[in-house]
């Protein structure tokens, strides 16, 4: 599609690209945009009718988005902007310079410019950053045929109309009803006799992420959004939560991978930025893994004694690395998920115990065998490289399993706990219990 539309283009068949676009999901032209010549891109776009322009101006990234801003008279870019929906006017303020952002608030409606700065003065992390104030109220006095004709006449604006959201005159949240209850119950049916009164809502200040598995777990299109008094200031809608979620796991595997989050896509960040949010972890992570080469240095008399060991030391290491990133990311995800809480820690830990021992013994075996019939090693060696074996990987997989616990109890992000800082951590204990046996079992003076 795309190769199509970069054809009729450079034919300069405007009228059948035209036609080509009109017909296509606005995520489809977007992407169909991004492929453009910066040159050429306010041209393709201005093809566009006016509500499906505003529909596709939401979907670009921002690059492309500030370009046209750039090139927008006046006039253009209000039309835009009146056709957004406020959380998606909000989200691309966030991402744009202050010159831009400051072309923008002065395109904007008063009302509307009072309403961004509402949002805008939200916790960055919190609901109120990410909902929207577009939906459908109605009074619980209301008859369904009344409802109906609210959402008639105020609909067309609103991010939503599947649920409406029945508040009282102070604005405070009092039920929710669906269009399909609306469908099946009688025109003179009042609202407040079939409308849903255990209502589950956020706070403006709830963790997005936290709102968002809110969304996941109970299937809802939408969440209320509601302010210290109980009155409803906003919803959160499925796709916003999408976002966040995927915002967050990205961020999560970034941290994991010991990479300061940039919340760009990779191909638009530039080499000096990457630059900047890896090396300061790898300056950490290599001080830290001095501390292995201190260990080794204090027990050099028992290498040398039996240089065999040496050998094995590499394969210790990375087996209790693996072993407590293996547990790490389990709890990890469990956090982010909801499905494991701070009280859970003991559990956590009986369980990787015994986790420990089988994958610790199955190894141990494995190795053991290994080193008596096809390294020909002796007896005694195998012996030591296997009992540490057991307990490297115990150590390591507890280790791993509490460590993002006790991170998130003193506000650390858990995902910081991950692969390279675990493994940094088991291996100096390893080395450290691999000495300690080869000392107990093996004649080292």
């Amino acid at each position: 599609m795309t190769e199509k539309a970069l054809a009729l283009l450079k034919e300069k068949k405007y009228l059948q690209l035209k036609q080509m676009l009109k017909e296509e999901n606005p995520v489809d032209i977007a992407g169909i945009l991004e492929e453009m010549p910066a040159e050429m891109l306010l041209l393709v776009y201005r093809l566009l009718p006016k509500e499906l322009a505003a529909e596709v101006f939401a979907e670009m990234d921002n690059d492309q988005q500030e370009i046209l801003i750039q090139a927008f008279s006046d006039q253009e870019l209000q039309d835009v902007l009146d056709e957004l929906y406020l959380d998606d006017t909000v989200d691309i303020i966030e991402e744009m310079p202050a010159n831009v952002v400051k072309r923008i608030l002065r395109q904007t409606k008063p009302e509307v410019r009072k309403k961004i700065n509402e949002i805008l003065h939200y916790p960055e992390d919190g609901a109120g950053s990410i909902m929207t104030i577009e939906y459908v109220d109605l009074k619980k006095n209301m008859t369904v045929d009344e409802a109906f004709s609210r959402i008639r006449a105020t609909g067309v604006d609103k991010e939503t109309i599947y649920t409406c959201y029945v508040t009282n005159a102070d604005r405070k949240l009092e039920g929710l009803v669906t269009v399909r209850e609306l469908l099946l119950s009688p025109k003179s049916a009042i609202i407040g006799d079939i409308m849903e009164t255990h209502v589950i809502a956020a706070s403006t200040l709830d963790d997005k992420e936290q709102v968002a598995n809110q969304l996941k777990k109970y299937d809802f299109l939408a969440l209320p959004v509601v302010d210290q008094e109980n009155r409803l200031v906003g919803i959160v809608t499925f796709d916003d939560a999408m976002d966040v979620l995927q915002d967050e796991s990205t961020e999560d595997i970034e941290m994991m991978a010991a990479i300061t989050p940039t919340g760009k896509p990779y191909l638009k960040t530039s080499t000096l930025d990457i630059w900047k949010k890896r090396v300061p972890w790898l300056l950490l992570l290599m001080v830290s893994a001095t501390f292995t080469g201190k260990i080794i240095q204090v027990y050099e008399d028992a290498l040398a004694a039996q240089v065999v060991l040496t050998a094995f030391i590499p394969m210790l290491m990375d087996t209790g690395g693996n072993a407590g990133s293996q547990s790490s990311v389990t709890v990890i995800r469990g956090l982010s998920l909801g499905e494991i809480r701070m009280t859970d820690i003991f559990k956590i830990i009986w369980k990787e115990t015994r986790v420990a021992l089988l994958c610790g013994l199955t190894l141990a075996i494995a190795n053991f065998a290994k080193m008596m019939l096809l390294d020909r090693i002796s007896f005694s060696v195998s012996l030591v490289v296997g009992l540490t074996l057991v307990v490297t990987v115990a150590i390591a997989k507890i280790t791993g399993g509490t460590l993002p616990i006790l991170a998130k109890r003193v506000g650390v992000d858990p995902a910081v706990m991950a692969s390279p800082f675990i493994t940094t951590v088991v291996d100096a204990l390893s080395l450290i219990v691999y000495f300690q046996i080869a000392s107990a079992l093996l004649p080292l003076s």
